[in-house]
This record gives structure tokens, sequence and C-alpha cells, in this order.
């Protein structure tokens, strides 16, 4: 822009309002906000990523299709907690292989005991109250023991989910991370 039309801009009486009297704020912000922007994004990357959810194992909180943001740090400071979401690598599979990662909610800790009865979850003997969860369980299960540095995890879809019931508590070595938030819900 020209000295004689940002003059002529400014003395225009209908652009005296403007608080800032130079256009310097248009300016690329410099090498210190890329750096920034930089260190942001390698922060973003290396505590979080996006997944895509591609069955009904979770429905209905999760739907076929959604893309969650998953955070990676914060077990690192604290222990997983019941009720939480968690993304985890397949326990059946052996380490060097190509795992599956899952993604179900946590329904009991280290030290709880888990049986499924009567189409109702119990944990430490106590039935639970899960509104979250589509349909009442149509299997039963044995009473199972969450060992130490274990959690039991069982997907919202009780009955269409692959989870603890089958493969017994999952290890807490395998979580790779805590879901936050459905990011995109496509529409149908």
């Amino acid at each position: 822009m020209s000295f004689l039309s940002t003059t002529l801009m400014m003395n225009y009486p209908s652009f005296r309002w403007m608080p800032c009297q130079s256009w310097s704020f248009l300016r690329w912000p410099g090498l210190e906000a890329f750096f920034r922007l930089v260190v942001v994004f390698l922060l973003w990357s290396t505590f979080s990523h996006l997944c895509y959810i591609p069955s009904s194992s979770m429905y209905p909180t999760l739907r076929v299709g959604d893309r969650i943001i998953v955070e990676k740090a914060s077990y690192y400071i604290k222990s997983p907690a019941i009720r939480d979401i968690v993304t985890f690598r397949d326990p059946t599979q052996h380490s060097g292989e190509n795992t599956n990662v899952f993604i179900k909610r946590i329904v009991a800790k280290e030290g709880d005991t888990v049986e499924v009865h009567h189409g109702v979850l119990y944990v430490n003997g106590v039935a639970q109250e899960e509104n979250f969860v589509i349909e009442a369980p149509t299997y039963t299960t044995k009473l199972t023991y969450v060992p130490k540095g274990h959690v039991y995890v069982m997907g919202d879809n009780r009955n269409n989910s692959y989870d603890s019931h089958v493969w017994g508590p999952l290890p807490m070595k395998n979580i790779v991370g805590r879901y936050v938030m459905c990011c995109h819900r496509p529409t149908n």
C-alpha cells in the first residue's frame, strides 16, 4: 500500500474510528511466532491424536464413522478412573505384531471384582447403574478379580463388544490414551 493511499484512507472521516492507525498488524508475525506455532503443533501431535470409530461397540456414546480426539498425557500423571473411555492395543496380540487399537469404557480398577448376570454388571457385589448402555447384556460371566496393574473394560453396546468379558482384564500398559471429545460426526 502506498503512502498516498494510506494517508487518504486514514484522513477519510469514516476510517478515523479505527483503533489501528497503521496497517502493520497485517504483517507476517515473525520468526518467534513461527517457532511458537511449531512447538504447539509438536506438543499437540505428541500428546493427542485423532481416531476414527470403525465399529458399533461403543454405541450410543460413539457411532460408526465418528472422529474423536484422544489425549495421551493424563495417564502419566494420574491413574485411569472408572467410566473413563480409553483406547488401547489389543491384549490378545503380541506387542511385536501389528496390533489393533480398541476403544472401551473402564468399569472396574485393580482390586475390584466384576461379574455379569441377569443382565446387570456387578462391581464388588454392587449392581451398577449405567444409563449409557444401549441394552442389558444377554451373557453371564463368572466372578473375575482385577489384578494389580489391570483394568476391566467393556463397550457400551455390551452384546456386540469384544472386551474384557471375552479376554479378561486389560493390562494398563496397553492403554494408549483417553477419549476427550467427538470432533466430527458424519450425517446420514
